[in-house]
């Protein structure tokens, strides 16, 4: 019996062991996302081009390590997105551009960085997935600063930087002459991003205040809401509303979160009122609002903005494909990316669509296409029944990310490295809150 039950705990220690050098590549990966491009803007401009696909190695350290110990989790949407994934890589080159860089190009997103929101899922638990939340939080503050910097300095400062050591600058186009600053990003998209995934964790951690400094706590959300107008992106406010709106349901979904809700409410509220008085805010608030008013005009105010963008991609994506007549099985896998079209063409520009879903049916066609499309929205509607069964049961984790998951993994812009980065990593912690136990 001695025996059985040394042999037992040596074989959890084996388990362990393994998940915990997993569980470092995971973390690789995260740190890589948030400061590539401080790699590619600031460290090592010479080297931005090949820094694009830094995270690629670790990704594929991360599926063979993970073979090699036998905890890749069976999953359909895995299965039929890899088999979607060589079935797409063979027409690109039967019928399509043929070009092979560009073809595993576009290949890599779905072949090895799609699998690791499983694999995240299988080797990360509640208590890791806290613990990203926690150091984003403490990132907040600085990153807060640099953005205010970015936003006051002109394009020319070393903090605006562009890839490259680019002279002209990092921001782009905002409003009353100010630009959207990126951060520690190579563009705006990766700042508004961790933004949304931080406003998860903020109203994750007011549901769950036990498990950290509410000093840490308060002076996230300050930061968070003093970036939101910096960013001059209607994107991140709508993100950031959502989030809000989610943390809301669980007062609904189980009572016990109802009254901390109604303090949070009250907490922002005297955030707030607390920072509209500060110039820096006051400041970007009026450009921000200008930058509202401005792209409502051309866009159609609240319903160009929300019905066209985010409900409207796979209408447009299909019509996209019949009233352009293109090919059944689409022009070929990487096509549609910004690396592809500069490997083709010189140019970096959208050959195919700048929309997500347009995009997946230019390059593979409507069958492929719309078969990614289902598989990750499939992957969405799995999720969200999980994590709402987990809500009842007092765990609100996997909830509270699913409120930036639904936009990031149907729809985001997965041909961008750091859009990729962001929707596989909150995949992945989903999964992981998900999978977790108690």
């Amino acid at each position: 019996m001695n025996n059985l039950s040394i042999s037992i705990a040596k074989s959890r220690e084996v388990v362990y062991s393994d998940n915990l050098v997993l569980k470092k590549g995971v973390w690789l990966y995260f740190i890589l996302l948030l400061f590539e491009g401080a790699l590619r803007k600031w460290v090592l401009p010479s080297l931005s081009a090949p820094l694009l696909i830094v995270r690629d190695p670790i990704a594929i350290w991360l599926i063979y390590a993970a073979w090699k110990r036998d905890i890749i989790p069976y999953s359909s949407f895995l299965v039929s997105m890899v088999f979607t994934a060589l079935l797409s890589l063979t027409t690109t080159f039967l019928t399509g551009h043929g070009n092979m860089f560009v073809a595993l190009y576009g290949a890599r997103i779905l072949i090895l960085h799609f699998p690791l929101i499983f694999i995240i899922g299988e080797v990360f638990t509640t208590s890791d997935v806290v613990k990203v939340g926690k150091v984003m939080l403490w990132l907040s503050i600085p990153m807060t600063i640099l953005i205010a910097l970015q936003f006051y300095s002109p394009q020319s400062a070393w903090v605006n930087r562009g890839v490259g050591g680019d002279m002209e600058g990092a921001g782009f186009s905002g409003a009353m002459g100010y630009f959207r600053p990126p951060g520690t990003f190579s563009f705006t998209t990766g700042n508004t991003m961790f933004y949304a995934v931080l406003a998860a964790f903020i109203f994750y951690f007011f549901l769950e205040r036990n498990k950290i400094n509410i000093w840490l706590l308060i002076f996230a959300a300050i930061s968070l809401f003093i970036a939101i107008p910096l960013s001059i992106s209607r994107t991140l406010l709508f993100q950031v509303v959502i989030a809000f709106f989610f943390a809301c349901m669980t007062g609904i979904i189980n009572r016990k979160f109802s009254g901390r809700i109604v303090a949070t409410a009250l907490l922002l509220v005297i955030a707030l009122s607390l920072i509209a008085t500060t110039e820096v805010f006051q400041k970007s608030t009026e450009v921000f609002s200008t930058r509202i008013e401005s792209a409502s005009k051309f866009e159609g105010g609240i319903e160009g903005t929300l019905l066209d963008r985010y409900l409207g991609g796979l209408l447009g994506a299909i019509e996209h494909s019949t009233s352009q007549n293109l090919p059944f099985f689409g022009y070929g896998l990487g096509l549609g990316t910004n690396a592809g079209s500069m490997m083709l063409t010189g140019e970096t520009t959208f050959l195919i669509a700048e929309e997500e879903w347009g995009r997946l049916v230019g390059e593979m066609g409507i069958l492929f296409g719309l078969a990614v499309i289902f598989i990750r929205l499939g992957l969405c509607v799995s999720m969200t029944l999980k994590a709402y069964a987990k809500l009842v049961l007092g765990q609100p984790l996997a909830w509270m990310l699913l409120s930036i998951g639904l936009l990031i993994i149907p729809q985001g812009q997965w041909a961008q490295p750091t859009a990729l980065g962001f929707g596989v990593l909150v995949g992945g912690f989903i999964m992981a809150a998900i999978n977790s136990k108690k």
